[in-house]
């Protein structure tokens, strides 16, 4: 294992949007491992390193809000990146007003949470890269609020305050055990973007979060 940290985020709202919903957006009831991998890259990562989440403490009661929300239908497809970077003129904007469509979300609202993770180092390391050195550039950055981009809860729109958790952990509003069903554990994308899901069970505020790649002898 290698060094491990905690960090508290929290934020205003909140969507881990489940990927069996296609049309509306609907959250799961907590933070997601991969959602939670994303917000400490946001803070520090390099390709010599690889996080690793723990586990994940719910500090708040899990409460919902339902909005409507203006979004754009599709995207840029891939074939018109791919053409532009061959050095094609490609048209690469979307127009908004042409594609705006009005579309329900299930949200989580007034949300706090504590990540346990530790990091690995990866066979990009080089000699310069130490744990040690690593380590101590994501202790100075979450100390003073650093960030190599703002991290989010789930979608851009929604940010995360975070905040290093040197003391003893905040206490959870929850209490006794309750089951989050099948939830993503994550994406694997140099396994042909391979989807892995897990069983957690919210014990007391916190569940585990098994390392899945480990598991499989990846």
């Amino acid at each position: 294992m290698g060094y491990g940290i905690r960090l508290k985020i929290w934020g205003d709202y909140a969507c881990f949007t489940r990927p069996e919903m296609k049309a509306e957006r609907v959250s799961y009831d907590v933070l997601t491992p991969s959602a939670a991998r994303g917000i400490l890259e946001a803070v520090h990562w390099k390709p010599a390193i690889r996080w690793v989440v723990d586990r994940i403490h719910v500090l708040k009661d899990i409460r919902f809000d339902n909005i409507r929300r203006n979004e754009v239908e599709g995207k840029i497809s891939e074939s018109k990146i791919r053409s532009a970077l061959g050095g094609k003129e490609v048209d690469l904007h979307q127009y908004a007003a042409g594609e705006r469509q009005q579309r329900a979300s299930l949200l989580l609202r007034d949300v706090a949470y504590v990540i346990e993770a530790h990091f690995e180092m990866t066979a990009a390391a080089g000699p310069e890269d130490t744990p040690e050195k690593h380590y101590n550039i994501f202790l100075r950055r979450a100390r003073h609020g650093q960030c190599y981009h703002r991290p989010y809860l789930g979608c851009r729109e929604f940010p995360a305050h975070f905040a290093l958790v040197e003391d003893e952990l905040p206490a959870s509003e929850l209490t006794g055990e309750k089951d989050l069903g099948w939830m993503l554990w994550d994406i694997e994308f140099d396994k042909e973007m391979t989807a892995k899901f897990f069983r957690p069970t919210l014990r007391d505020g916190a569940f585990e979060v098994p390392d899945l790649r480990k598991d499989v002898g990846a």
